[in-house]
Order: structure tokens, then C-alpha cells, then sequence
């Protein structure tokens, strides 16, 4: 996955394809967020036959991806970022917001810079918190019922 963010055509979006970049971002966001959904329950009905653990992991990461891609585009229009030139700055700085660390090196100016980064944040509180959430539940589930059935042995 990293190794497809740094060879995408990502130059291809941004201000000289506004329309395109805004769909293929609300797309890839909603896709990620029903396939976490989707995880979710699956954890939440105990199906035992789902994957977890790697699916809600690959898909973090994408979504990480997804931000990542979309600053990296909103950064070509002048006065959406101070402090982002490259695909490692937007990788960086979608890091540092969802670990909600901020460390002011790289700020969102503009008004679509400043939206899509409350989306981010909004976005990493609601799916990626509830997918977490549902993660360790069934890990820590799977570890108790192992340790119940190792003592009755």
C-alpha cells in the first residue's frame, strides 16, 4: 500500500482536476468506511470465520493513504498548506493528526485544507476509534476464552 501511494499519478489531481479529485476522496472514504462498518459487525456477531485483526489493519492504513493522497493534492493549490511539498509532508501530517500530536510545522491554510483535516479528525474518532475498539474487544475476548479453556484442561 505505501508502495502504491508513491507511484500513483497523484500530480494527476488537484486544482487542475477539481471535480475528479473531490469524487474519487468522498468514494475511497465512504468504501473504507463501509468495509470498517462491515468489520465491525462482524466482530460485534462473533462471526468466527472473519479476519479482523488484518482486514480493520489494512484498511487504517488506507484510509491514513486516502488523507495522505488528498493533502498531498490540496497542497498544489496555492494557500491550502504552509509546510507541505511532498508525499512524505502529507504522510507526515495525516500521522500527526491522527495521533492528534499537531506539531505546527505543517498548517492548513485554506478553507478546503482546513475541512478535509476535520473530516480526518472526525473520521479517525467514529470509524477507525469503533474499529479499534471492536479489534481489542475481540482479541482480548479471544484470550480470555483460551485462558477459561486452558484452566478447565
Amino acid at each position: 500500500m505505501v508502495v502504491a501511494y508513491f507511484l500513483l499519478p497523484l500530480d494527476q489531481l488537484g486544482p487542475q482536476r477539481p471535480l475528479l479529485s473531490w469524487v474519487l476522496f468522498a468514494l475511497l472514504l465512504t468504501v473504507v468506511a463501509v468495509l470498517l462498518l462491515r468489520q465491525i459487525r462482524h466482530v460485534l456477531l462473533d462471526r468466527p470465520e472473519s479476519r479482523p485483526g488484518v482486514v480493520i489493519s489494512l484498511l487504517i492504513v488506507l484510509s491514513v493513504h486516502v488523507f495522505s493522497a488528498t493533502y498531498y493534492a490540496l497542497a498544489k493549490q496555492p494557500g491550502e498548506f504552509n509546510g507541505l511539498h511532498t508525499r512524505v509532508d502529507a504522510l507526515y501530517f495525516t500521522v500527526v493528526t491522527l495521533a492528534t500530536v499537531g506539531y505546527g510545522d505543517i498548517t492548513p491554510r485554506g478553507q478546503a485544507a482546513r475541512v478535509v483535516t476535520v473530516l480526518q479528525i472526525t473520521y479517525s474518532f467514529v470509524f477507525l476509534t469503533a474499529a479499534a475498539t471492536a479489534l481489542t474487544t475481540r482479541m482480548r475476548d479471544r484470550v480470555v476464552g483460551r485462558t477459561d479453556r486452558g484452566r478447565r484442561h
